[in-house]
Order: structure tokens, then C-alpha cells, then sequence
């Protein structure tokens, strides 16, 4: 283990400090990773400037332009994030003062959020991580395609509906899940008397099915989303500004954060930049090879979904197949966590005991709460505890020979929240270059959807054969009939049998035998 006097990122213009004298780099491993760290560094400043980094899909990479829009390739784009962004506290201003009301004439105070994957990982983490009673209005986020998970969304804002923005979030237009939120809530508003058109906002592409369907039916208003942010990075576009300024969050304090830590991340003084570190810290732990797992240990309640949050952004940009040379590397790294001390009465006893195939990333917060604390033991507050839970647990992990750093704020706010997406978007970019693979796309996650698309065929062929043969059958032989696989056929049916009235189930002893009657 390194010293911490030798070993302490501090950056007094931001007060953010990392301590990585836990990760094992000495000034051999940093030598040996000379090349490669200028040579990743050198990639991300190519990025900034607008290069084509995502070469499967031919697109730049801009989220970083988000927050500095000066730093935009183009005059246009910087105009186009400039005018996305003054629209956003315009409307947001409207909505609040009662300048814009819903379609009974009322003031807005309940907004529905509905996206999936990076449409709502990111507001839903910042939300909670910066709740307060003070909260002009309250989100209620439908981030599934699961029934139930509407419903309770539903009968939450039931007594105050006419009163509940609804924001639909897609880039395509085109994602299911959150086609089905939409429409799930189209029906609910239209059960309940109002024309959903009048409650209605969405973030989309140009000219995407959503925003033509937007248009169509005269929603209350449209904000890009843009090919050159992706979901996963695009909570500082309207994707998160929209409903978290309709919130009341400072979302220019937000962007600020960001944009300081950008700045720290562009420094080519590799040790005086604190997402090259952790990057480089990655790879000391993971060998530049996939297979590790990264635990995210955030000792603060306001951030218990932050590990959450950083696993689609981490494992969704670094779990690849092929890497840019289309050799076949299996590269990923996986990302687990709970919050502190929660993470002591769970599954630190196998991080401390178990396999060597994690390091660990605590996330620690100076400031308890606002205003004095009790003395509750020891001549010590429950902070005081805290903070000795947290660097005991640092102490037991580096005892048993794993890795670890710690990620400190000032406090939880707007800015340090900011600061804390981007210091982790830039170290995953950074990686990626190191262990050269495209971190912008995500190819497999378009498998999952393709073939939840054959087999929602595959049903409806399934419950039309049956309807037609007026007989009652078992899988195998519908699956016989219509050139299905029988495992598949069988659990849509059963499926198809718990909820759709027009489909009986006759069970067998062995249930893959039981017969699917059409009532």
C-alpha cells in the first residue's frame, strides 16, 4: 500500500479528493502504463474535438458539450445545447409560475417519467439523491414494461391526475418499454376523462415515430434528443434536465459540477487528473482483462442508488465482445453495491474473505446533515460512526489483501453530484481506450430486443392456431403446428393462460404436458 501523503488527489477549486493509495500504483506500474495512458488521454481529447469515436454507428460523442457548450465542434451544436437548455428553464419556469396548466386548466404538481435503461437510471438516481420537502414538484418515474410497476404508479397520482405532467423519453421513438408506459398511460388518462395530448411532453430524435406522434396529436411540447449522446450518458441532456429542473434542482449547479470535473479530466499530468487515475487504477486491479468486479460503496443514503446507476453506465459501455480490431477479448467490468454500513451486514464478509476478484470503491461524504448532531455514544455522533464504519471496512479489505480507493465531496448537492457522474463517465471513457474497445455502443443489448420481438410473434401465432383448431393442446403440439420451439411456446402459454381471459389451462401432473384451450 502506497502512502496516502503520496497518494491523495485534491483539487481545493472543487473540494473533491481521491485516495487511491489503496489500488498498488507505484511509480513502476505507472511507468510501464506510460504509453497507453497518453495514448487513452490522447483518444478522449480527439473526442472532445468530435471525432467519429463510435465507429459501429458512425456518430461523435458529445456529452461532455453538454455541460461546456463552448466546447462544441460547431457553432450550430453549441447553439443547439445553448437553445435545448434555455428551453428547458423556460418551460420549467412556465410550469411552475402556472403559466403553462394542464388540459383542465390547472397548475402542474406531479410528473410521471417514463423511459427506460439511460432515460431513467440517471434523473431516478439524481432525484433521490437530492430530494427534498422543498421540491416544487414530485416525479414518479414507470421505468419497466411491468403492469404492476404502472399501476402503482398510477393510483399514486389518481387523486391529483389532472394535476401530473407526463414526459416520454425515447431517442428512436422506437423503444418498446417505453412505448408500452406510454400507452398504458394514454389509456389511464383517457379512463379517467382527459385527453392525454394535454398532459403530454417527450424527449426524442427528430423526426422519430415519437415525435411524430407527438406532433400528430399536439402535445404540449417536444425537446431533442440527439444521435451523439447516449442513454446512458445523457442524464445532463433533457433526458434529466427536464424533469429535474421541473423538480426545482439547480441544474446549472448540476452542469457546473460536471463541467469543473471535465476540466480536471483533461489535464494530460496524468496524476493531477483524477478519472486517469481511476482508470488507471482499473486497470492495475483487472489486467486490462474482463472478469473483475468493481463494488461501489457510497456511506451516504442519498446515494444508495448511485451503484445502480453506474452499472449500466460501466458495464453497458465496457462489457464487449470484440474489441476495435475485431478480435474476440470478452472484456467487462461488473459493478456491484449497496450502501454503507447496510454493505457491512450484508456481503462484506465475502469481499473480505472471499475470491481476490474485486476492488472496492468507497464514496464518502463530509458533511452529515444540515445543522448540529447529536451526541449518541462514545462522545461521538452517528456520523462520527459512520465515517469509523466506513474506514474499518477500508481497513478489514486492505488487511485481506484487496484493493481500494475512496471518492470524497464536501457534501450532497446539486454540484457534487455533477461532479461525481462526471468523474466516473471520464474514467470509463478513459478505459475503454486503454483496453481499446468501443465504449459507446451496445450491441448485445439489441439481441434481447430482437428476440423478445420473435417471440411476441411466436404468441400470437401460438393463440390464433389454438383459437382455430377448437381443440384443446399441449405446447408440443402447438409448437408442432406452427414451427416453434416447444420450451418456448410452453412459457408463453402458461404465460398467456394467468392473464389473458380467452386462454384456459388444463394442468397435468407433469406440466409441460398440460393442454391450452381457447375459451
Amino acid at each position: 500500500m502506497e502512502s496516502l501523503k503520496n497518494s491523495l488527489f485534491y483539487a481545493p477549486s472543487t473540494g473533491f479528493m481521491l485516495d487511491y493509495s489503496g489500488m498498488g500504483l507505484d511509480w513502476a506500474y505507472l511507468a510501464s502504463m506510460d504509453g497507453k495512458i497518453k495514448a487513452a488521454l490522447e483518444g478522449m481529447h480527439q473526442l472532445d474535438a468530435g471525432a467519429v469515436v463510435n465507429v459501429d454507428e458512425k456518430r461523435m460523442v458529445g456529452h461532455y458539450w453538454l455541460r461546456a457548450p463552448e466546447k462544441a465542434p460547431t457553432p450550430a451544436l453549441t447553439a443547439e445545447i445553448q437553445e435545448c437548455l434555455a428551453r428547458i428553464k423556460a418551460f420549467a419556469a412556465a410550469v411552475h409560475e402556472g403559466r403553462i396548466l394542464s388540459g383542465t386548466g390547472e397548475k402542474f404538481k406531479n410528473v410521471i417519467v417514463a423511459g427506460i435503461g439511460g432515460s431513467s437510471l440517471g434523473p431516478v438516481f439524481v432525484d433521490k439523491a437530492l430530494k427534498t420537502p422543498q421540491d416544487k414538484m414530485t416525479l414518479y418515474f414507470m421505468d419497466n414494461t411491468d403492469p404492476e410497476g404502472m399501476d402503482n404508479v398510477f393510483e399514486a397520482v389518481l387523486p391529483e391526475l389532472s394535476r401530473t405532467l407526463t414526459i416520454v423519453i425515447s431517442k428512436s421513438g422506437g423503444t418498446i418499454e417505453t412505448r408500452n408506459c406510454m400507452e398504458e398511460a394514454k389509456a389511464f388518462y383517457r379512463k379517467n376523462g382527459l385527453n392525454f395530448a394535454k398532459f403530454a411532453v417527450c424527449v426524442t430524435g427528430t423526426g422519430s415515430k415519437l415525435y411524430n406522434v407527438a406532433k400528430g396529436e399536439g402535445w404540449i411540447d417536444i425537446f431533442p434528443m440527439w444521435d451523439w449522446v447516449g442513454g446512458r450518458t445523457s442524464v445532463m441532456s433533457a433526458v434529466g434536465l427536464l424533469p429535474l429542473a421541473l423538480k426545482g434542482m439547480d441544474i446549472d449547479s448540476f452542469l457546473k459540477g460536471a463541467a469543473d470535473m471535465d476540466e480536471l479530466d483533461r489535464c494530460d499530468e496524468v496524476m493531477n487528473n483524477p478519472a486517469a487515475i481511476m482508470a488507471l487504477s482499473w486497470y492495475r486491479c483487472t489486467g486490462g482483462m474482463g472478469g473483475e468486479t468493481m463494488v461501489v460503496l457510497p456511506y451516504k443514503d442519498r446515494l444508495d442508488l448511485f451503484a445502480k446507476y453506474l452499472q449500466q453506465l460501466c458495464m453497458e459501455s465496457l462489457g464487449k465482445e470484440l474489441d476495435l480490431l475485431g478480435n474476440t477479448v470478452h472484456q467487462g467490468l461488473a459493478v456491484l453495491g449497496n450502501k454503507g454500513t447496510s454493505d457491512q451486514h450484508s456481503y462484506v464478509q465475502q469481499l473480505v474473505g472471499g475470491p481476490a476478484n474485486i476492488f472496492v470503491v468507497f464514496v464518502q461524504v463530509l458533511k452529515d446533515r444540515q445543522g448540529p448532531s447529536e451526541i449518541v455514544g462514545e462522545g461521538s455522533t452517528s456520523g462520527d460512526y459512520l465515517n469509523a464504519f466506513m474506514l474499518g471496512t477500508k481497513k478489514a479489505l486492505e488487511s485481506h489483501g484487496k484493493r481500494t480507493m475512496t471518492l470524497t465531496v464536501p457534501q450532497v448537492d446539486a454540484y457534487n453530484v455533477g461532479q461525481l457522474i462526471a468523474v466516473f463517465e471520464r474514467a470509463v471513457g478513459i478505459y475503454g481506450c486503454l483496453i481499446g474497445i468501443n465504449a459507446y455502443h451496445q450491441p448485445a443489448v439489441e439481441f434481447g430486443k430482437k428476440a423478445a420481438g420473435g417471440l411476441i410473434e411466436a404468441k400470437n401465432k401460438a393463440v390464433e392456431a389454438l383459437k382455430s383448431q377448437g381443440v384443446p393442446m399441449t405446447a408440443a403440439q402447438l409448437a408442432a403446428l406452427i414451427g416453434e420451439k416447444e420450451d418456448d411456446i410452453f412459457r408463453l402459454m402458461l404465460h398467456a393462460a394467468n392473464n389473458d381471459p380467452a386462454i384456459a389451462l388444463f394442468p397435468a401432473r407433469d406440466l409441460t404436458e398440460s393442454l391450452f384451450w381457447a375459451r
